[in-house]
């Protein structure tokens, strides 16, 4: 890998720490006003709904500047929302702000790689740039789940900087504090990302036109036989991975009787199997070979089916890594040919916005759903059996529209094709 490659991961790893850390940090935030319990889901739907609205704009957006100047730009977009939570804003306006910053923080982040490396290096290095966010999850959800804890937080509240007196008096704003200093970090490191030389065709400023632009490059990926395949089992993977996290709080609170620090602790074993299944992807499955993991989605459905059989935290821990390794060895070549695809066919920034676009559209309308059920009172084991065969059917319904197109014409030759 070229050694720009590195400090990207680097950047990326302390943005997405601070993101997590902040969604536990607000969660407890919203516990400690006296919000209801169906509100902390909303908290995520606010995050992505940016990614949804801006789609038309951010790729243009990325497309226009150096991506490591977007990035280091939109991370201050998440500073920014950060200290809103100082000044008593809302927890969810305040995370809406911070989501407003990730939505153009994202077509930089991963167009880059498609500027910075040729085709055959994107799985590999899809695997490592999922494998440190998983990474940045895991220690973010720790992190969140440490700064809510109490002795934590006195801790912090006894620290004092020499000559300088910051005010900071309650929990929250120490728990901010760190995560500011998070995204601090980041911005450091993307001050030092360098310039791929990539320069794109000048970037409508129309919004009509960009949302006519937008909807082109949505139908393009849609309507390819590789694009709607990668893309409509990457928009479901997400939708998932974002609802399971919320499901994986409330089955810890009612199966194995746990605290939210506690419980955040359970979001970071899914993420170390995460991890474990995208190195392994990245270092097994070729480019060519991504559409053989398929079947893999389908077991990760029937597998976390399974957590309504578990009340034991030591056999909850391998279930997690197991769902989350399937998901991880899943995800990587997925979204790396979905990647090499969207850059064939249009620009690198588009590309990811309209992944993003989709993709985010299925966080909100799962999570949506889900908080529905949450206000109805459902009970949480209908709801696990609910999502895991929902996951199971439609990744198996993909597969055979997979195999339907393939009758028609080998759109596997379609890989490695160069931009056009």
């Amino acid at each position: 890998m070229k050694s720009g490659f590195y400090t990207i991961m680097a950047a990326q790893f302390f943005s997405s720490l601070a993101d997590n850390a902040l969604l536990i940090a607000a969660m407890a935030l919203l516990t400690s006003i006296g919000s209801p319990h169906w509100m902390p889901p909303l908290l995520k739907l606010f995050f992505v709904l940016s990614y949804v609205l801006l789609a038309p704009f951010v790729g243009a957006f990325a497309d226009s500047l150096p991506k490591g100047k977007v990035m280091l730009i939109t991370n201050m977009i998440k500073v920014g929302g950060c200290a809103l939570m100082f000044f008593n804003i809302h927890p969810l306006i305040a995370y809406a702000v911070v989501g407003f910053g990730a939505a153009a923080y994202s077509p930089a982040k991963y167009g880059i790689l498609t500027e910075l490396l040729p085709p055959e290096k994107l799985v590999a290095a899809n695997g490592w740039i999922e494998g440190l966010t998983v990474s940045s999850i895991i220690f973010g959800t720790v992190l969140g789940g440490a700064l809510v804890n109490s002795r934590v937080s006195s801790v912090l509240l006894n620290f004092d900087f020499p000559l300088i007196d910051f005010n900071i008096t309650t929990p929250s704003e120490a728990a901010l504090c760190v995560v500011t200093a998070c995204y601090a970090t980041a911005a450091l490191f993307n001050m030092r990302i360098p310039d791929t030389g990539a320069r794109y065709k000048h970037q409508q400023r129309n919004p009509a036109k960009l949302i006519t632009e937008f909807a082109e490059c949505v139908t393009i990926l849609w309507k390819d036989r590789l694009g709607q395949i990668t893309l409509g089992v990457t928009t479901l993977l997400w939708g998932t991975a974002a609802t399971l996290q919320f499901i994986v709080l409330e089955w810890a609170k009612q199966s194995l009787h746990m605290k939210l620090d506690q419980a955040a602790i359970l979001q970071g074993v899914v993420a170390v199997g995460v991890a474990l299944g995208a190195v392994a992807a990245a270092r097994f499955v070729p480019l060519k070979k991504s559409l053989n993991v398929m079947p893999l989605g389908v077991a990760m459905g029937l597998v976390v089916i399974t957590m309504i059989f578990v009340h034991n935290i030591w056999v909850a821990y391998p279930l997690l890594i197991l769902v989350g390794a399937l998901a991880g060895f899943f995800v990587v070549p997925m979204n790396a040919l979905l990647q090499h695809r969207g850059h064939v066919l249009m620009s690198a920034g588009h590309s990811i916005a309209v992944q993003n676009f989709n993709e985010n559209l299925s966080v909100l309308t799962m999570l949506a759903i889900y908080t529905l059920l949450n206000s109805m009172n459902m009970d949480i084991m209908v709801i696990i059996v609910l999502f895991g065969l929902f996951v199971s059917s439609t990744i198996y319904a993909v597969i055979r529209k997979h195999m339907a197109n393939q009758r028609e014409y080998d759109s596997l030759a379609l890989i490695g094709e160069h931009k056009h």
